[in-house]
């Protein structure tokens, strides 16, 4: 590409930025990036209609900032890291006396897309820990889906009150089958997140299924805390097939609730919103074994 056409493709790119929901939609790809958003859940995020998204999401696509992927009726979106890179490294080309490497690289996402936030605010990236009771099957799983779909912009971990001695083979075997890490799983109790020594955490979200009497212990309220109740796998009865159907109903309502978990706008929620928000992901349809 010559520089006149290069410059018409920066042009171009800044400019679909220079709106503010276009610049939102671009910084929640970023964020999730390599996996991609639906087309719905952007509009969502942005809190603007989804025929409003469609138009703003086209500008970025044709800016070359990000793209559009088809499965059957839905498309969903994905950042083009290497066009947004393109337009920091334009900016770059000419800094300090042509030597850029002066300055350092740019990262991925500048800084100063970044906004600050208030001190009543939580800010990525979160630490987000699963506790149920034995820890061996509803928080395992939480922990695996979040550690694969948060975009880095999340550290899950899980814990039970009651952990097992191991996590449910069924429950480890059907992770495996679906693409998860495993190796790093295992049960842990509670008491492991409370020492002094223990990693710092902003959200803890309770998966004990107490409609059915199971209780978790007392979060207390130095996290922001969810309430997301969920049958455990270890009461499911019937055939392996109808067990298998059931880990798959169950693991697709943990992703359901963990997609629209990360899609959350926290840099514009304070703590008391972020708990309304987490307990309404919660007030869902339930499983049933």
């Amino acid at each position: 590409m010559d520089q006149a056409n290069f410059t018409e493709t920066a042009i171009e790119g800044f400019a679909s930025l220079g709106q503010p929901t276009r610049l939102e939609a671009l910084r929640r790809l970023l964020s999730v990036y390599p996996d991609s958003v639906l087309a719905g859940e952007i509009a969502r995020y942005c809190d603007v209609p989804h025929n409003t998204m469609s138009n703003h999401l086209a500008v970025l696509a044709r800016a070359g900032l990000i793209v559009a992927e088809r499965n059957g009726r839905t498309v969903s979106y994905r950042a083009d890291v290497a066009g947004f890179r393109g337009l920091m490294d334009f900016l770059a080309r000419d800094c300090c006396g042509g030597k850029p490497e002066l300055c350092g690289h740019l990262p991925v996402v500048p800084a100063a897309l970044v906004p600050e936030p208030s001190p009543d605010v939580v800010a990525p990236a979160f630490n987000v820990l699963f506790v149920c009771t034995q820890n061996s099957a509803r928080s395992i799983m939480a922990e695996a889906l979040l550690q694969k779909i948060g975009g880095g912009r999340f550290h899950a971990y899980s814990a039970g009150s009651d952990p097992a001695e191991s996590p449910l083979p069924e429950v480890i075997d059907r992770l495996k089958q679906l693409g998860h890490d495993v190796t790093h799983l295992r049960c842990k109790s509670w008491n492991e997140f409370t020492g002094p020594e223990a990693p710092r955490m902003d959200f803890v979200i309770a998966l004990c299924d107490t409609p059915r009497g199971q209780f978790c212990p007392d979060l207390g309220t130095k996290f922001v805390t969810g309430a997301w109740p969920v049958p455990d796998p270890v009461q499911f009865t019937g055939s392996a097939s109808e067990r298998t159907t059931l880990l798959n109903e169950l693991y697709a309502m943990i992703r359901r609730r963990l997609e629209i978990f990360i899609s959350l706008p926290f840099a514009s929620l304070d703590r008391m919103a972020l708990k309304t928000r987490l307990d309404e992901i919660g007030d869902t349809n339930r499983v049933s074994p």
